[in-house]
């Protein structure tokens, strides 16, 4: 703690050496994974993905419906395809969710209006405020994403090669510009 009653200093979030994924321990020997036997496989029985909350589902301002609850589902099924779903917080994947339909409504707006805006005041040509939002969301989606991303690296025992939920983003926001 400072002389002025602050704390600052100390390790900072995220630094450090990362630790291993679940699978590198297996392979290296440092973990052996234990085998269980189930008595009656047929008695185990599906579950759906955890309904989606109301608000990723409201429409927007300007009448066209939000895709956080497509982004959500879609995370939460990929979740489910390496057996991690009960591991990430759902408020984690609807933050996620939120955070991609949000950068993905600012770059319409972007695509929209343009790059610049005029001042209130001055009536000067300055920086759009979607474009700050837009990186603003940005960096919150892959925020939320490192964090999914790291618990299901360090608890899937098998690799998941194939399409992520983060690598459709922009895929998401080009169909999205033409309508899709």
């Amino acid at each position: 703690m400072a002389k002025d009653g602050t704390n600052r200093g100390g390790a900072r979030p995220g630094a450090g050496r990362k630790p291993k994924a679940l699978k590198d321990k297996i392979t290296e020997g440092k973990l052996t994974p234990t085998v269980l036997e189930f008595p009656d496989v047929a008695s185990f029985s599906g579950e759906d993905v955890p309904p989606p909350k109301e608000y990723l589902k409201s429409a927007q301002k300007n009448g066209k419906g939000m895709c956080a609850e497509e982004i959500y589902n879609e995370t939460w099924k990929w979740l489910q395809e390496r057996s991690c779903d009960k591991l990430v917080n759902q408020q984690l994947v609807e933050q996620y969710a939120m955070s991609v339909a949000r950068w993905i409504q600012c770059e319409e707006c972007i695509s929209e209006f343009g790059f610049l805006a005029k001042h209130p005041t001055t009536g000067n040509a300055i920086q759009s405020p979607y474009v700050a939002m837009a990186q603003s969301f940005m960096k919150q989606a892959n925020h939320a994403w490192y964090q999914i991303y790291q618990i299901v690296k360090e608890n899937c025992a098998s690799e998941f090669p194939g399409k992520n939920p983060q690598d459709d983003a922009m895929e998401r926001l080009l169909n999205a510009r033409r309508g899709g």
